[in-house]
């Protein structure tokens, strides 16, 4: 990171030019502009965040319509086809089209009724839309709630960045009226003087990145809460590294248990099982029942009469269409079990990929926080107190507080790295990730 190699030049700077020089104005303004990447407003937490984005989020939603949409679906799946109503006039005179008492006025209502068992295979069929959209609704939740991490990590790892910056100023101010001392009586050189002027406007640079990425960040967590992007946000929380992750083993298994996309698939794999029953009732007729009333002509010995209907359907004279539609329903059924073996094998390899990343994370943010950043600390107070002495130079001063910075901001940087790839692994497996004991660390924004 540029910035964290300022610090040594800034101390230098204002020393060695007048008052009205414009490297003491940036610095001015670099002072100004710190204070003011903080909004008033309450922080959130990254489950309070979670909730809101469950409720929110306009793709979580949809997805909650497609739900209904499928419910309300499965109710007419089973139903019964509408009664039908048929009139028919029989025998009228052509010489007198509208004597209707010389005709045969027949009044029917029939209703038709599928061969037993079809109106429950497609309830069932139906019923697994439902299951298919709720494993999709669980689907969307879960890449919203990674998203949602990643977003509030990145913009906590933004306020570790501004705290770090902050305590570079501070550093700045404090080391100046020593540095101003020394340069008075010739211990620093102009070329030391000239360094700190570019370092200066790097540091203003880096002020600028730090702005943008703060805003791009809350804009992405705002979105995907479902609010304005440019609505004020701020967060609080703390960076938790385990001990140890679950087995890849363990993780597959969680996986096959919970993930949305394979239980999707299996509920489609259930479908097209029914379906394939379904077809093979195709065999079983259906049937078709009416009664109706009949009026005779006038002179008819029994004018008023009942009439009773009853019909089916012969699929037995038709069996090369309904073994066609068997063997269609057949093929799907295979061809789901292939797609479930395919995204199983996917989902495996996406595990295997996001523990890697995330073992790797874990002990670049262990190696940080157990040895580089006590080892940086100690540096810096050795180069501090050597430089009180004057057993050392400035410049070596500068160095030690350099590295210090930077090895603290790399630390944030791997602790952020950590928990989006922690994220990423429990979108891969479908769940939450049990975290063995470890080490938690407060992280800027909740201070």
């Amino acid at each position: 990171m540029k910035f964290l190699r300022v610090l040594a030049f800034l101390l230098l700077a204002p020393a060695a030019l007048p008052a009205t020089d414009p490297w003491a104005l940036d610095l001015a303004q670099l002072g100004e502009s710190m204070p003011q990447h903080r909004a008033e407003v309450p922080p959130k937490t990254l489950v309070e965040l979670e909730e809101i984005a469950m409720v929110g989020n306009p793709e979580i939603r949809a997805a909650v319509r497609r739900v209904t949409v499928a419910e309300q679906r499965q109710g007419g799946a089973g139903a019964l086809e509408d009664p039908a109503f048929q009139y028919r006039d029989w025998g009228t005179p052509l010489q007198q089209p509208w004597n209707l008492n010389q005709a045969q006025n027949m009044f029917m209502i029939t209703q038709a009724l599928p061969g037993p068992g079809k109106r429950g295979l497609r309830s069932e069929i139906a019923g697994k839309d439902i299951d298919i959209a709720k494993a999709e609704l669980e689907a969307t939740r879960r890449d919203v709630r990674t998203r949602v991490r990643k977003a509030f990590y990145d913009l906590l790892r933004n306020f570790d960045e501004w705290r770090l910056h902050d305590e570079q100023a501070t550093l700045a101010r404090e080391g100046l009226q020593a540095a101003r001392i020394k340069y008075t009586v010739g211990k620093v050189p102009q070329q030391d003087v000239l360094k700190a002027q570019i370092a200066l406007t790097r540091l203003l640079e880096h002020l600028i990145d730090l702005e943008q990425n703060g805003q791009v960040a809350r804009a992405t967590l705002n979105a995907l809460l479902g609010r304005d992007p440019t609505q004020p946000l701020e967060v609080a929380g703390e960076y938790g590294i385990p001990d140890q992750l679950p087995s890849v083993v363990d993780l597959e298994k969680l996986a096959l248990e919970n993930r949305p996309e394979l239980l999707a698939l299996s509920k489609t794999i259930e479908q097209s099982e029914a379906k394939q029953r379904l077809a093979e009732k195709s065999y079983s007729p259906d049937y078709a029942i009416g009664a109706g009333y009949m009026l005779q002509p006038e002179d008819a010995k029994f004018r008023n009469n009942y009439m009773l209907e009853f019909s089916l359907n012969l699929p037995w004279l038709n069996r090369r269409k309904h073994e066609s539609e068997i063997g269609e329903a057949r093929a799907a059924v295979s061809a789901r079990q292939a797609e479930y073996e395919n995204q199983r094998n996917a989902v495996f390899l996406q595990i295997q990929e996001a523990w890697i990343k995330a073992r790797t994370a874990q002990r670049m943010a262990a190696l940080y926080r157990d040895t580089l950043r006590p080892q940086a600390e100690a540096s810096l107070k050795a180069a501090a107190a050597a430089y009180k002495n004057d057993r050392a130079d400035f410049l070596n001063l500068l160095d030690s507080q350099n590295l210090n910075l930077d090895v603290q901001s790399s630390y944030f940087k791997a602790e952020a790295e950590f928990e989006n790839r922690l994220a990423e692994l429990e979108q891969a497996v479908g769940a939450p990730i049990p975290r063995e004991a470890g080490r938690t660390s407060p992280a800027g924004g909740a201070q």
